[in-house]
């Protein structure tokens, strides 16, 4: 199988070529990418706990899922292929709002990505696949946010800095 490209951005979110997915988070070049946020009704957030082969960051708890986008993919197809490869369900998604953040993990390799929140609503349980994701659970926003303060070990990197920069504003929206 062919390694993935990643969609390398200006600080404007402008392609300005493409790189091997594995080239990109060893040089920490600017790379577009998207976190899908899925909450029930109850407002809970579903989590997943990434599959422990992962390269990086294996059993930590993280969004819904997250990816980068294929070229000319928006980022909606993009969260939808995703969201079905990992999570193994279709919803429909709004693309919310964006940022730049880096992540370095501990095996040399950073995640420097122009993120698009996708954000979802979804009743029922996934069909995980069991390549990408350990487990799977809901929780409200409150409990997240303590836990993570509690215990940030348990959570990868990415989704620390997006929870914590965004937590009002997707608190907002589903309150």
């Amino acid at each position: 199988m062919t390694e993935e490209n990643v969609i390398l951005v200006n600080e404007k979110d402008e392609q300005i070529g493409l790189m091997p997915k594995m080239e990109a988070h060893e040089k920490a070049l600017l790379h577009r990418a998207f976190s899908v946020f899925v909450f029930n009704k109850k407002n809970e957030l579903m989590l997943q706990q990434r599959a422990s082969h992962k390269y990086h960051s294996p059993l930590l708890w993280t969004n819904t899922c997250c990816s980068h986008q294929r070229e000319g993919e928006t980022n909606i197809e993009a969260g939808k292929r995703r969201l079905q490869e990992e999570m193994g369900f279709a919803t429909e998604l709004e693309d919310t709002i964006s940022f730049i953040y880096k992540a370095p993990f501990d095996n040399g390799l950073t995640e420097h990505e122009f993120d698009h929140i996708l954000v979802g609503n979804f009743e029922n349980a996934p069909n995980i696949n069991p390549d990408e994701v350990a487990a799977w659970k809901w929780m409200p926003l409150q409990e997240v946010k303590a836990d993570m303060i509690n215990h940030p070990a348990l959570y990868t990197e990415w989704f620390k800095i997006i929870f914590d920069k965004f937590y009002q504003h997707i608190n907002r929206i589903h309150s």
